[in-house]
């Protein structure tokens, strides 16, 4: 936590995180031994309404904590009414944790801005949903077995026209220095940026983020709910009535 400018560590039985297994890799390494983690599967994304109510157990099953640190953005709206009537909540101000690995929400708006039409991976969104089949082969290849080789390649193209992807252009890895193994992740990327015909790129990510949530360091990047009161939209877009939040707020490989 920041007290008069100083950066003070997390005090030992008073906060718990929570963190995605997206992020959880990063974490730990950072955390105090004595700073309890809990981390919750991945697949609960696919599901914006299933996450929502894993972290609200969460939070009601965590008594005795005086903050409960939420390593999550605001995905795909599943923090939106998340509260504690004990405890403090502390989360990152960010739309998703593509934003938590940019740094900062402004390197993320950053992103969108300069190069819209881009669908992020790393290693942890790699771990947690992504294998090394083709999608588009996979329907295929159900396709020809149903309706033979004409009828599947023009149920395709059509299928091919209207799913969300097409409107992507380019597949960003981020990658930060401290993990491991990178080169293995790295060519999952790539074969995936190809299956779905985008141009690849990889982006240094930054650990800064991640850093502050392992310190305490809960700046004006993240939300501070205090007991009682639900975690709201106004809380990640204050502006929300005077701007329009950047396409691609929910990272669409998450759904």
């Amino acid at each position: 936590m920041v007290a008069n400018g100083r950066q003070e560590s997390i005090p030992a039985r008073k906060t718990k995180i929570v963190a995605c297994a997206v992020v959880v890799e990063e974490l730990r390494s950072r955390l105090p031994a004595e700073v309890e983690c809990e981390t919750l599967d991945f697949g609960l994304h696919r599901s914006p309404e299933q996450l929502h109510g894993k972290l609200q157990e969460t939070i009601d099953n965590s008594a005795g904590y005086q903050n409960i640190v939420l390593a999550y953005g605001l995905c795909g709206m599943s923090v939106i009414g998340l509260r504690s009537e004990s405890a403090t909540l502390i989360l990152p101000r960010a739309d998703d944790c593509i934003a938590v690995f940019l740094g900062s929400r402004k390197a993320y708006l950053k992103q969108q801005n300069d190069f819209p039409g881009t669908l992020f991976l790393s290693k942890g969104w790699i771990e947690g949903r992504i294998d090394d089949t083709n999608p588009t082969e996979v329907i295929y290849q159900d396709l020809l077995k149903k309706y033979g080789e004409q009828k599947a390649k023009r149920i395709l193209s059509v299928y091919l026209a209207r799913q969300p992807l097409r409107h992507y252009r380019r597949l960003a890895c981020i990658t930060t220095a401290s993990e491991t193994d990178l080169d293995h992740y790295k060519g999952i990327a790539r074969r995936r940026a190809t299956d779905l015909g985008l141009a690849y790129v990889e982006i240094p990510g930054s650990t800064a983020f991640i850093d502050k949530i392992a310190a305490g360091a809960w700046d004006d990047e993240f939300i501070v709910v205090r007991p009682g009161r639900s975690i709201s939209f106004d809380d990640f877009w204050q502006d929300a009535d005077r701007t329009t939040p950047p396409h691609g707020m929910s990272q669409l490989a998450g759904k």
